[in-house]
């Protein structure tokens, strides 16, 4: 597959536009996004495992029950998550609004919120930032739509590519916010990819969960997996491509083009973590499986001693190796080897002479690449974080007020 990185991002594909606009729910910032196909989409979604589902998350998965949705209304500032009966009232009236003025059908329009938990959305101001929204969509939106999704992000984040499908110009774009509050099952808090590929919808979501696993579920800044964590793709068929149905060939382009733009995004948020100073790749070498891999890089990854460690340059690689053993992995300590940079600290599940200065020079660097070679099996994986710092806590100390 010829894969093409374009610029772009959810208004890439073929017929779909988006928007962006400031409905004063953050006073100064953009805080309401449309995401409109003019042709109805095949969609599917993958939410937060968290047992304190917000509203539109419940709302969303409803929608997503037959396969189908045309838009995405989403706002920030407020999660209406933790709000009862008048929270998913709200959700559905976003839905309705939305249907409205876009002449479809509310059970075909995807709602997602993010924000501060507990608190009610002002729908005086919601509902016009949704009727003004319609009113701007356009297929120059994408890059406003990735803005209004926004809360502690530092920068917006959006993302396309293109690939060649029996003759026919596949597209896929996406946009996603998430700075903290990142863990899996989901990590991404909010993503929204579109795609004008002609995909069934069972294959679109068996695609969709292949790389969600391994990108945004691979990502962690926290370790808290949020009440209101969606990603959800839409894939509106005008490419002309011939429709999906099996597990063929055409499939697993499809599924690999998908995987490398949530792979584009993970990192990005990866990136913006809240107070990162630095870009953290874990690759855990010749697991058993890839669960088994997954569990390793996310204990290490989620490891608060090795991301302060990494933000204060110090090669304390027994943190790395003490991780990898509560992972909950049937490992052996005895074949374990770990390297910083390309720099080797440990062998065999023991420590190693190594340069400290070498390893300082590596832990300076804004990307920092941990390798451990498990010498299990054949499967690699790899995972994706930030370092732990001061500014971490102060963000999140007065998040609320």
């Amino acid at each position: 597959m010829n894969l093409k990185y374009i610029d772009g991002s959810v208004t890439a594909p073929l017929g779909f536009k988006a928007s962006g606009v400031n409905a004063r729910i953050k006073y100064d910032k953009k805080d309401v996004a449309i995401i409109y196909s003019e042709a109805p989409a095949t969609a599917a979604g993958v939410f937060t495992t968290n047992k304190v589902k917000a509203a539109p998350v419940v709302l969303s998965m409803e929608h997503l029950a037959d396969g189908l949705a045309q838009a995405v209304v989403v706002n920030s500032g407020y999660a209406n998550a933790c709000t009862g009966a008048d929270g998913m009232a709200i959700a559905r009236e976003m839905a309705a609004a939305t249907a409205e003025g876009l002449s479809i059908k509310p059970d075909d329009v995807i709602v997602a919120s993010t924000g501060v938990i507990g608190q009610q959305i002002p729908m005086d101001r919601l509902v016009p930032g949704i009727t003004q929204a319609i009113g701007e969509l356009g297929v120059d939106g994408g890059d406003v739509a990735a803005e209004a999704i926004m809360t502690t992000d530092t920068i917006p984040k959006k993302a396309a590519v293109q690939f060649q499908l029996a003759g026919k110009t596949m597209t896929i774009g996406g946009i996603a916010k998430g700075s903290g509050m990142i863990n899996p099952n989901m990590a991404t808090m909010l993503s929204f990819v579109t795609s004008d590929a002609s995909i069934a919808p069972a294959m679109l979501k068996k695609a969709l969960k292949y790389a969600a696993d391994r990108s945004f579920n691979m990502v962690t800044v926290d370790g808290d997996t949020s009440t209101n964590d969606s990603l959800v793709i839409l894939a509106n068929g005008l490419a002309g491509n011939l429709r999906i149905e099996t597990e063929d060939e055409n499939f697993t382009a499809f599924r690999n083009a998908l995987l490398e733009l949530c792979v584009i995004l993970a990192k990005m948020i990866a990136r913006d973590g809240e107070g990162a100073t630095k870009f953290i790749e874990i690759k855990v070498r010749q697991a058993a499986s890839f669960k088994d891999g997954q569990k390793v890089a996310m204990a290490i990854a989620n490891s608060n001693l090795v991301k302060t460690a990494i933000f204060g340059e110090d090669a304390n690689w027994g943190r790395i190796i003490c991780a990898v053993g509560y992972s909950g992995v049937n490992i052996d300590p005895g074949k374990v080897d770990i390297y910083l940079g390309d720099e080797k600290v440990a062998a065999a599940g023991s420590g190693l002479s190594f340069s400290e200065d070498r390893t300082r020079e590596i832990l300076q660097d804004k990307e920092v690449n941990i390798t451990i070679n498990l010498h299990l099996g054949d499967v690699d994986v790899t995972a994706w974080t930030c370092d732990f710092s001061y500014d971490y806590v102060k963000i999140n100390a007065d998040y609320r007020t």
